[in-house]
Parts: C-alpha cells; structure tokens; sequence
C-alpha cells in the first residue's frame, strides 16, 4: 500500500545508531575530501569531524584567510576557489575522492541567488565529473517536490538535481530547521521568544517542522560517505518531535526559564510583514529572514526514507538539542555561528589599489598605556558583543537599532566569544577584516548600512614602558550622501573615538583586576 506523501513518516525501522568510523573511510588508504563553504556554520563544523575520522581534508573557500585563526587550520589544506568559476573548480577538486557541497546563496532578491546557486551548481557539477569524484554530499531542504515550493527551497531542490545530473554519484540530504549554538533557526526562535512576552501568530507560525540537532546533522554528513553503492541518493533527516513554531518558542521559554509567552492569532499579520518583526527582535537581517519565512508554506517534515541508522526516533530530541545551544552559549563555547559566511569575500580594504586616488575621510587617535603590548590588544579584542565600545553605548545601540530599521544587520548579530575573534567572523555590525595577534592589529569592516565603506582599526606599537594604541576609524564616501553622512557624524566623533581609546588603554592596565572567561 502506498504511504501518502502527505504526511509525516513515522514506520521507520529501529536500527541500530552508525558506528564511528564509516567504512567507506576504511576502504581507502588515504581519502582526500573536499569541503565546500568551510568557513560557514556547517562547514565550520564538519572539517574537525572529519579530521577526526583520519580522512585527508582540502577546504575550499573564496578567501582563505578567514580560515587562518580556526584551531584545525594546520591540520587541513586550504585553496583558495569560487564556485563561479569553473577553472578555480578544478584545481580545488584535483585529487580529491568526495566532496561535500555546503554553497548557498541567500541575501538579495530570490531570483538573484536562485541564479547564482544554479550557476554554482552547474559549475561544481562538471567539476566533479573531470576530477573523477566517487561522491558530492549535498545538504539541502526538506520538503515536497511536487508542492508549490517557495523560490527558496524551489531552489535548494534545484541545486540538489542540478548536481545529480552529472556522472557522480550524490548523496542529498534534506533538513529544515537545524538547532545548535549560534544555528541561524536557533538564533531566531531564541531571540522572538526572549525579546516577545507575546508571540503574534501569522500563518506561518503554524506550520509544521520537525527540527534535528545540529549534532546528528553533523553525524549523518560524515556516515553517507559510507554509502558503497554508486547510485544518486535523496534522504530525509529530522529529529523525533514534530513541532509548530509556536510549540518550538514555548519549549524554549520552558528551557531557558522563561515565563510562558501568550500567542495571540493575528490573521492580517502576514508572511510579507513578519520578516520586519523578525528582522528588528533577532540577529536576522530582513533579507535573511524573508526566505525562511517563505519557505513556511507547508510543513516541513520527514516524508522520505533517512540515512541507514537515523531512525527520527533515536535522534536528540528537540528540547535536548535546545538544552545543549544554551550551555554552549551560556560557556562561550560557540564552534561556528550562521553569521559567519560573508556574501561578499575579501572586500576591498582601505589602503587596496581599489581606493587609491578616493576621497578618504578618517579620525585617528592615540592613547599610550602602562599596559604590555599583548594586554592592550586583549583589551581591543574585547569590544563588541556585551562589553559594547567603552564609552557611549547607548550612541551604538541606537545606530544600531536605526540600522535595523533601514533593512541593515544591526547590533544583534553580538559576537561568538567574548574575548576571541576569527578572520571573516561577524561582531555586531562589523565584520573581521584582518587580524594578526602576533602584530598587534585588528580591523574591523562596517557592514551597516551606509553612503560608502568603513572602517574601524588599532595596531599597537611597543613602548619602553608599555604599549601605544592607535585607533583609525577611516570612511570612503559614496557620492554626496556619503559626504554629509560624514560631516553630520562629526560632532560625535571626538567625544567617542577620544574616550574609546582612552578607555580601552586604561581597560588593558586592569586586566588582571578583570573576570576572565
């Protein structure tokens, strides 16, 4: 008898949980794989997992220097390529025996990053044909082929026949809502249940899903490999609870020792507004939230078979999986965070060819301090995130929330560790340009929304008796929007850049009067 696809599968056999080392590992002396978009949540994740399992691992990424602070970066070879072009391709698939496929587009309109994972796509998958690959392992989204998809996952299942179309075998494995620390889904269901005591239910807020740790998502990436026939695979993986996402919030609130928050049904609150209410109460740009909230047409849950010894049922369960983010956050224990992967790889820095000859407005201040050198850059290192920027925060909370408001990033992106920053890593509403501990310079790339490009940089130079910071906060205008901007902003500068470098050298002096992490 045929299973309606319909609904949610629950006939799975039990079996038993796949073992540590997965045989297809096993077969091969020597197996060389590929990760794609290494430095993204995922990714992130994956390379230390697969290290761990003795596999050989070549990580690809658009500016390798986000990669360069990661604690497995000695372990792992890292090339430099973009899934846009095809002969870059080809040289990070050379002698590789799989891949795993973790490029997604997302930010911008839906036709737009339709077309560059199409692309994408299309180029990873001749790749993989003329280097031979035994196996791509794909991660896309759950959900029924044959329903009105949204342009989001029409698109993730897109990807996922793009790549099956060529001569190598592809694994796709389909999820929907990925929970663990710093996950984008978390993100959002903690922040709209923290910051709203009452939850509004539009339509989506209904819908079905059936969330899975991101820890078992990690488990089955690493046992598909094990896979020994050569045939194209599509698995359903979800955890055992099928939830809405109004349950999902009020099981967070239970976690996190919050009270119980009221929904009120809101029928004219539609899937076109609640990105904006998403967008200004979580970390989640309007961009991204848009197509997430989309994707809530239907439900999303597993239908299909899942990967031998995934049963749902054997699974961690939705309230574990929450139980286990919040003690990594609470310890600032955060592997990788949604934020992590940047739309737009090694932007152009301020003293690059690109801004020779531009106009080029900046502020420089310099505060010496008794403090060593290595001290004073702990102090740097530190803002951001809940220590903020040591004088007037209540000036960047509110640029902050304006920025929210105008469709930018804002303050709540916070920042993964409190003392520690990576290349390429977000911090509120910045992104790590460079930073080099052993030089003593950190800087920081503006992503909120402005006329132009900023900056905000220090370096450090040793003095007999201490230390000297210079602070850069350097600024490209975009025409004349970009010039007023600038001008208008001058009467804060001084009493803020001034105090916040003054402060972080008096802060750096302190350091052994501080908590430590």
């Amino acid at each position: 008898m045929e299973r309606n696809p319909s609904t949610p599968r629950t006939d799975f056999p039990s079996v038993a949980r796949v073992g540590p080392a997965p045989r297809f590992i096993g077969r091969v002396v020597g197996v060389k794989i590929l990760v794609t978009g290494a430095t993204g949540y995922i990714g992130g994740r994956l390379v230390p997992r697969l290290l761990d399992h003795g596999l050989e691992v070549r990580c690809m990424s658009r500016d390798p220097e986000q990669l360069a602070l990661d604690p497995w970066r000695d372990q792992v070879e890292v090339v430099e390529a973009d899934a846009q072009d095809p002969a870059s391709l080809g040289r990070a698939l050379e002698g590789c025996d799989a891949a795993y496929y973790l490029i997604h587009a997302m930010e911008g309109s839906p036709k737009r990053f339709a077309e560059k994972d199409r692309m994408a796509a299309e180029n990873f998958r001749n790749a993989a044909d003329q280097a031979g690959l035994r196996r791509v392992v794909f991660l896309g989204g759950l959900g029924v082929d044959d329903e009105d998809l949204s342009e989001h996952l029409a698109s993730r299942h897109e990807v996922g026949r793009i790549l099956a179309s060529g001569d190598t075998p592809v694994v796709e494995l389909r999820a929907a809502v990925i929970i663990g620390s710093g996950s984008l889904s978390f993100e959002m269901i903690r922040h709209l249940t923290e910051v709203l005591p009452v939850i509004m239910r539009p339509q989506w807020v209904g819908t079905r899903c059936q969330p899975i740790a991101v820890r078992n998502v990690l488990e089955a990436l690493v046992a598909v490999l094990d896979d020994s026939d050569p045939l194209d695979r599509i698995y359903d993986i979800g955890g055992p609870d099928i939830l809405t996402y109004a349950e999902m919030m009020q099981i967070y609130a239970e976690v996190a020792g919050l009270k119980r928050r009221v929904v009120v049904p809101l029928p004219i609150f539609s899937a076109r507004l609640s990105p904006l209410l998403v967008g200004l109460a979580t970390p989640l740009p309007v961009g991204v939230a848009r197509p997430l909230i989309e994707s809530l047409r239907h439900d999303v849950v597993v239908r299909e078979a899942s990967p031998p010894g995934f049963d749902p049922a054997s699974l961690l369960t939705y309230r574990k999986s929450l139980e286990r983010a919040l003690t990594r956050v609470n310890h600032s224990e955060v592997e990788t965070r949604w934020s992590d992967a940047v739309s737009t790889p090694a932007a152009a820095l301020p003293g690059d060819p690109v801004w020779s000859g531009a106009a080029m407005y900046g502020d420089r201040r310099v505060a010496d301090s008794s403090a060593s050198a290595d001290d004073l850059f702990w102090a740097v290192t530190r803002l951001g995130g809940d220590v903020g920027y040591y004088t007037m925060n209540w000036t960047w909370i509110l640029r902050g929330w304006f920025d929210r408001l105008i469709g930018g990033v804002g303050l709540r992106r916070g920042r993964r560790h409190p003392e520690e920053l990576r290349p390429g890593e977000a911090l509120d509403f910045f992104r790590v340009a460079t930073i080099d501990p052993d030089r003593h310079r950190l800087l920081l790339r503006a992503e909120m929304k402005v006329p132009g490009a900023a900056w905000l940089g220090w370096s450090i130079e040793p003095l007999e008796d201490g230390s000297r910071l210079i602070q850069v906060a350097q600024f490209a205008p975009r025409g004349l929007a970009g010039r007023l901007y600038w001008w208008s902003l001058l009467p804060f500068h001084a009493p803020i850049f001034s105090r916040m470098a003054y402060r972080i050298a008096r802060t750096a002096e302190q350091r052994d009067r501080l908590p430590t992490v």
